[in-house]
């Protein structure tokens, strides 16, 4: 029986169908479901829609279903539609009719609104966690090899000089931008929707500034039908700022790949983080970076398959927002492990040094001998015209050394900047804040 069900069930053909991965993908949402609740029958009470003893009992019940999830003992029965359905059975098989009174003021459609921002909340603290993670490995590493020189290049043709410090800090200089795009989706995620109902508020003299408080939103979604308007618009922002994060990775995984080529030789990683070859013993193959950089392309697809989805969907609520699950929730999780991979093959590298010496790479230094003229006092032309004309003829002797001072480059890293940025980006999302009110919620105090 379902919990909008009357007196005739759907045809089995048509509940498969509309049910599809819904079930699965609402284990994902079961403790957000509880902690909505939580906040709910809390506000109910305030409004007399709840006695306290009922407030109480519904609140200790609540509480041990949450642990039964915690421990995995959690799971959405044979019959039973969602996870909502699922708390709510629960609720009345253990308390009897007051069990049902905790959907008052409430619709399916903005329960499963809450759930998915506070779950997507959650989320994003994770992702932003690991990215820190990520970001401090590469700030590290550029410190530790600041002196190390590779090429690099423009057009993929030789160029100028580079380095490792360099290399290593322009990723991680990019996961600061991509941090900044994270804090726009999170203002946008962290909204309550909750009292929105199905989309035109409750004749119940709903108060949602409550449970905002109480669930740690920084502010209300407002106007209830831009509430429900906000799914699909939400999970596209979000999807936007995770690709940011993987393009940045995939870019990084392209160039490990390219450098750890024989014909390259800049990097070198432990037998155990490659693969091997079924044909060929001498094989070491980067399959890790690889597989990031395949992850990572298809997450630059995800906002939009998420616009195409929604983007011809008048207002309210429709069926086509339950498949926006499906493509973004795994999504998380895939980002979430690419950001773990890459850490652990980037605190194993091993790169190498005195690469420039290399006779190949000498015209890497054509600009450095064009600066020298024009610091002896000639026009930046006529040296650019000298230095090629000694290249011509077979005259050009470089010196390898690179002084390079100003900020950013090979000589000034400027990695302190970057590291404080970072700090600053990621203390403005003020993660606290909700961690607090959530634990001050789960202890109902």
């Amino acid at each position: 029986m379902k919990l909008w069900q009357k007196d005739k069930a759907s045809l089995k053909e048509v509940e498969k169908f509309t049910v599809g991965k819904d079930r699965e993908m609402d284990l994902y949402l079961a403790p957000y479901d509880v902690l909505g609740s939580l906040a709910h029958i809390q506000m109910l009470a305030s409004i007399n829609l709840l006695t306290q003893d009922e407030l109480k009992v519904l609140s200790a019940e609540l509480r041990n279903i949450y642990s039964q999830i915690e421990k995995g003992d959690f799971s959405i029965e044979e019959g039973v539609e969602d996870v909502h359905s699922q708390v709510e059975f629960l609720l009345t098989k253990k308390l009897g009719d007051v069990g049902k009174k905790i959907h008052s003021g409430r619709s399916r459609n903005d329960q499963v609104l809450v759930d998915i921002k506070l779950f997507l909340r959650e989320e994003i603290f994770q992702v932003v966690s690991e990215t820190k993670n990520l970001f401090d490995l590469l700030i590290a590493q550029s410190n530790k090899y600041k002196n190390d020189l590779l090429p690099g290049y423009t057009h993929f043709q030789l160029a100028m000089p580079s380095s490792f410090g360099l290399w290593f800090g322009a990723y991680a200089e990019s996961l600061v931008d991509d941090l900044t795009t994270m804090q726009a989706a999170y203002r946008v995620v962290n909204k309550n929707p909750l009292g929105s109902a199905a989309g035109y508020g409750s004749s119940f003299p709903l108060n949602r500034t409550m449970t905002t408080k109480l669930l740690g939103f920084d502010d209300l979604n407002y106007n209830v039908v831009y509430a429900q308007m906000g799914r699909g618009k939400t999970e596209k922002i979000l999807a936007a700022a995770l690709s940011n994060i993987a393009s940045t990775l995939s870019k990084l995984s392209m160039d490990a790949v390219l450098f750890l080529n024989q014909n390259f030789g800049f990097i070198k990683f432990p037998d155990e983080l490659t693969t091997g070859s079924s044909i060929m013993p001498h094989k070491k193959n980067p399959d890790v970076f690889e597989l990031v950089r395949a992850r990572c392309n298809q997450l630059a697809a995800l906002p939009n398959d998420i616009t195409l989805m929604t983007s011809n969907l008048p207002s309210g609520y429709h069926r086509d927002m339950q498949l926006l699950k499906e493509l973004l929730f795994p999504a998380i999780g895939t980002l979430k492990d690419c950001l773990r991979m890459v850490q652990l093959m980037i605190s194993n590298i091993e790169i190498q040094s005195d690469i420039l010496k290399d006779e190949k790479y000498k015209f890497l230094f054509s600009v450095e001998e064009v600066n020298k003229l024009v610091l002896t006092g000639m026009p930046f032309r006529d040296a650019y015209k000298k230095v090629g004309l000694d290249i011509e003829k077979g005259a050009y002797r470089p010196s390898i050394n690179v002084e390079h001072t100003h900020e950013g480059s090979i000589g000034n890293l400027m990695n302190d900047s970057i590291t404080k940025a970072m700090a600053a980006t990621v203390d403005a999302f003020n993660f606290t804040a909700y961690q607090s009110a959530v634990k001050k919620l789960f202890a109902g105090s």
